[in-house]
Order: C-alpha cells, then sequence, then structure tokens
C-alpha cells in the first residue's frame, strides 16, 4: 500500500509545477488579443480619412450656402421689381409667392 502512494507521488510530482498558482512577485502572463492590433498606420490612415471627410463636407455646406445666398438675392430683386411695378392699391398674387417663398 505504502508503495502505491509512493509511486502515486512520485509520479504526480513533476506535473504539479504546471498547476501552482504564480506569486505576487512574478509577473503575468501576457493576456492574448483576440483580433489583430491597429498599428500605427491604420491610425494614421483613419485619422486621415477622417480629416479628408470633414475637408469635403465643409466645401459642400460652403457651396449649398452660395447657392441658397445667390437664390435669395435673386428672389429679393424679382421681389422688388414686382413691389415697383404694383400700386398702393394693389398687391399681385406674384409679389405674395415671392414674399412667402422669401
Amino acid at each position: 500500500m505504502r508503495f502505491k502512494l509512493f509511486a502515486l507521488a512520485v509520479l504526480f510530482l513533476p506535473i504539479t509545477p504546471a498547476f501552482s498558482v504564480p506569486s505576487f512577485g512574478q509577473n503575468p502572463a501576457p493576456i492574448p488579443h483576440l483580433g489583430p492590433a491597429p498599428d500605427a498606420a491604420e491610425d494614421e490612415q483613419r485619422t486621415k480619412l477622417e480629416k479628408d471627410m470633414a475637408k469635403k463636407a465643409s466645401r459642400e455646406r460652403q457651396a449649398q450656402l452660395q447657392r441658397d445666398t445667390d437664390n435669395l438675392v435673386k428672389l429679393a430683386n424679382e421681389l422688388k421689381q414686382s413691389v415697383d411695378k404694383s400700386n398702393e392699391n394693389t398687391l399681385s398674387l406674384d409679389v405674395v409667392k415671392k414674399a412667402e417663398e422669401i
């Protein structure tokens, strides 16, 4: 019986360090990443793309503002001409429509 216990102890002795708990003084094993870590080149490329998209959006807003302003000036000039043609007793439907549009 003793021999069996001794044989079992000798048999399990080499594998016990594999199951031991590391002490607090040792550095822990690094945790493996589940996916590829983004590298600096990808971050730089993403940042550049975001800046380019922001610039494009700004240019589009500026162009739309320019179109809206040009249209407003055109409508205001048409309204002025229509009002100049009318008199104090008549207000044409065209004048009312242009005023509403403005």
